[in-house]
């Protein structure tokens, strides 16, 4: 089925459709691929430790659904969409492509998304976080999973807002992650009381955030917020620190924050910092044992995205078992009957606009005294039920909602 436009792929057409596709596994096996960072600034994010955590889902699945092999691919997009688009272009014209469990970058992710979308396939993003993916870009084909803009907005800066720090300064990535960042930051600043002075913005792989910093300092803002990720964000909070910023009395938050980002900046560095995930390896019995079996293969804990990509990978097998079939449609229909309730998202659940709703926790980065291990980063100071973390429907701008 060849699908001319996002928004032309409604709910009702899907569900109508499905009924007439024919069932089993096209091509005799089930080709999930990953066009993500292996080799730039999100690499140590995503990348390998995102496919180690597809690959464990198929391992732990068996191997096969439906009788038929499973097989994951895997490319580096090198943070270029077109670079993106030429990969999966190729996965879906040459290897059989069934559907994309993870993209790094959000310009990349919209637009394979957009190309999943045209071929009828299915598209689970979890490294991406503009919110133009359940928004104006949504489609029935395409899931969000792990976080999102507005989300992490949500929980950080409503939080530091509440607590009087009213007026903002951002330091952007110049591309559609950052500009996302800033937009929902503001709308939720604004919501409750603050404001935001300024903002500058910065080219992707940035190493020298002086200039920037100092126009953050000059503005006298009480909160600098980073909308960038990786070690764009690394570079922005230790520089922040050299230059004596924060001892100055302002403060500094990263709106997206992983477990990775605190053992790469420093725990001494990073303590204090107050941010959103939506998962931590040490927060439970589940969480923990699943951390076990993926250091015992990619030899460090699992962040936010690692695991997020083993628990959709786990949930499109399952959805292709209910379906009885690979076909995008239906595999998508079953995908939001099926709940979630797995270590990473307890009855979590996907709604019209493909949004995954779960718990996102808010963590504040542990002294280096009170850690227990060389991971043990995070403490938990409050749960964000996933009904209050993510942008109501009322909001939604995604043509599958009927508001």
């Amino acid at each position: 089925m060849h699908i001319k436009s996002l928004a032309g792929v409604t709910l009702a057409s899907l569900l109508t459709c499905t009924t007439a596709l024919a069932a089993g596994i096209s091509d005799d096996k089930v080709v999930i691929g990953m066009p993500s960072d292996f080799s730039g600034i999100y690499a140590d994010l995503t990348g390998k430790g995102s496919a180690i955590a597809a690959q464990m889902a198929i391992d732990e699945f068996g191997g096969k659904v439906l009788g038929k092999p499973i097989e994951l691919l895997t490319g580096d997009h090198h943070l270029k969409a077109d670079v993106a688009v030429g990969i999966t272009r190729e996965w879906l014209d040459r290897k059989g492509l069934d559907a994309v469990v993870d993209i790094a970058a959000s310009s990349a992710a919209l637009a394979v998304t957009k190309l999943m979308t045209e071929r009828g396939k299915i598209t689970i993003n979890n490294a991406a976080g503009t919110t133009r993916l359940t928004g104006k870009d949504c489609s029935a084909l395409s899931f969000h999973w792990a976080y999102d803009t507005f989300a992490l907005a949500n929980g950080v800066a409503k939080a530091m807002t509440l607590e009087g720090n009213d007026t903002w300064f951002f330091i952007t990535a110049d591309y559609a992650f950052g500009y996302s960042m800033e937009a929902d930051a503001k709308q939720v600043i604004e919501a409750n009381g603050g404001k935001v002075i300024g903002s500058v913005r910065h080219p992707l792989s940035g190493s020298d955030f002086s200039s920037y910093l100092l126009q953050a300092q000059a503005s006298g803002a009480k909160v600098i917020g980073a909308a960038n990720a990786g070690s764009d964000l690394r570079n922005t909070i230790k520089q922040a620190k050299e230059f004596g910023i924060t001892s100055s009395g302002q403060k500094l938050t990263g709106m997206i924050f992983f477990i990775d980002d605190a053992r790469a900046i420093g725990v001494k560095e990073a303590a204090g910092l107050s941010v959103l995930v939506g998962y931590y390896w040490n927060r439970n019995d589940e969480s923990r044992a699943f951390a076990k079996r993926f250091e015992e293969k990619a030899n460090k804990k699992p962040n936010t995205i690692h695991a997020g990509v083993y628990s959709a990978t786990l949930h499109y097998l399952r959805a292709i078992e209910s379906a009885g079939t690979d076909d995008g449609q239906a595999v998508a229909e079953h995908m939001r009957k099926l709940k979630i309730d797995d270590f990473f998202a307890i009855n979590g659940f996907i709604r019209e606009d493909g949004r995954m709703v779960h718990d996102m926790f808010l963590v504040k980065i542990k002294p280096a005294n009170e850690a227990e291990s060389d991971w043990d980063v995070f403490e938990v100071v409050r749960t964000l039920p996933g009904n209050e973390a993510y942008r109501p429907l009322s909001e939604s701008v995604c043509a599958l909602v009927k508001n």
